[in-house]
């Protein structure tokens, strides 16, 4: 055990600032729709691309909170940038634009390629559509297709835990009590939609940064904020079809787009043959021509961004035309605050590191953990030291440090107060 006095003496905090940028006249928009859109009539594409320019401390699972999309998708248009250390100055893509699943559009519908849930509503003629980005299941414990419906809703439900996730824990050296209850440590979060397949829910979370991933063991999970929104507007009886549709064909503006995501490797290559011969049949019977090279080039890359196809000439993708550029927001919403460096609470050394970079994406790594563990890193004598904290006692330190070997392989060391004479 140390003393949290050694590891402050002649050190210096590595702060993550996000700054302030107030309105000025003439500049762009701090926000854009991102959950509500009106379904135009004969149109399957909504919303549109937006841009943002990262300033420091910005992490991807950060943005990708705020403008509620998934980490996955956020990662796939912005190939090449650092999920948890991206450069100051860079300027990303939101693909805040959708293809629309191609099913009955009434009730719920989640597309589990594009990890994202559809809530659709008509109003007389008009017809709505809710969206949220989703965890998924897991390979090995896959979230099912097919048609089901909303068998019952609860705030703050108790989570009850399977048979077979208790021996995975066990096996890890985790084990779990036979139920959680509401509360921090509950990985069901504030919300739950019951289905009626008893053993899969849609809920929220305590581990935002895992929106966007096959990371569940079958359910569908959702940032707190979205799951409350979605719990509002979703009546018990609710219809919910889940659908496998990794690339989406549809019309807007009489432009044929495509949008294509990474399939999922245990369902082969049909997905890509049925698009394919899509697409031959509306040149069949548009008469229309499409740019197979940009189809190509669309399936290979995919980004998760509606592509116009149709072989329009110098106009070029109007969707890109149209790409709203977003001055970055005062806070990101749900980025973890850099936490204040006490004498008299208890820490837990994670690492010591060579590289600033590296020891700031562990500390980044720690802050999304679900629940947080707060870190933040030291500098003295060109050494990086990554410290988790503060914690009032020494149990939560313990806690945490258990947290860390489980899940991170990390063996932290345990950092005793400052003990004052």
């Amino acid at each position: 055990m140390l003393s949290i006095g050694m590891l402050l003496l002649n050190g210096c905090a590595v702060t993550r600032d996000v700054l302030e940028i107030l309105p000025r006249s003439g500049q762009a928009p701090d926000s854009i729709e991102k959950n509500y859109f009106i379904v135009e009539e004969k149109d399957d594409v909504v919303g549109w691309l937006a841009t943002i320019r990262l300033e420091k401390g910005d992490t991807l699972p950060d943005i990708a909170r705020h403008f509620s999309l998934g980490i996955n998708t956020v990662s796939a248009a912005n190939p090449g940038v650092d999920v948890w250390v991206p450069k100051a100055g860079e300027r990303i893509v939101l693909p805040l634009s959708f293809i629309l699943p191609e099913a009955n559009r009434k009730g719920i519908v989640i597309n589990l390629a594009a990890m994202r849930l559809f809530h659709f509503k008509r109003d007389g003629k008009v017809q709505a559509v809710a969206t949220y980005p989703v965890g998924v299941g897991t390979t090995e414990r896959p979230t099912p297709k097919g048609r089901m419906y909303i068998a019952r809703k609860k705030f703050r439900p108790t989570w009850f835990v399977p048979a077979s996730i208790a021996a995975d824990h066990r096996k890890k050296g985790d084990p779990l009590a036979a139920m959680v209850p509401p509360g921090p440590l509950n990985p069901l979060g504030e919300h739950a939609l019951y289905l009626s397949r008893s053993e899969y829910l849609i809920h929220g979370t305590n581990k935002p940064a895992s929106i966007g991933l096959r990371a569940t063991n079958g359910c569908i999970r959702l940032y707190p904020e979205d799951i409350k929104q979605l719990f509002e507007i979703t009546p018990v009886k609710t219809p919910v079809s889940v659908v496998y549709q990794p690339y989406l064909v549809g019309w807007r503006d009489g432009r044929v787009y495509l949008e294509a995501h990474t399939p999922f490797e245990e369902f082969g290559t049909a997905e890509l043959e049925k698009a394919y011969a899509k697409l031959k049949k509306i040149e069949k019977k548009t008469g229309d021509r499409l740019d197979w090279h940009k189809i190509k080039t669309v399936v290979a890359e995919a980004r998760g961004i509606p592509v116009a196809i149709s072989a329009i000439g110098a106009e070029g993708d109007p969707a890109a035309r149209k790409t709203i550029k977003l001055r970055h927001p005062v806070r990101l919403y749900g980025q973890p605050p850099v936490p204040e460096l006490r004498t008299d609470a208890w820490y837990v050394l994670a690492a010591i590191m060579g590289d600033p970079v590296e020891a700031l994406r562990l500390a980044t790594i720690l802050n999304h953990q679900g629940p947080p563990i707060s870190s933040q890193v030291l500098s003295k004598d060109g050494r990086y030291r990554v410290l988790a904290g503060p914690f009032k006692t020494n149990g939560e330190a313990k806690n945490a440090s258990r947290r860390m070997r489980i899940d991170l392989e990390i063996d932290g060391i345990v950092v005793a107060p400052v003990q004052h004479k």
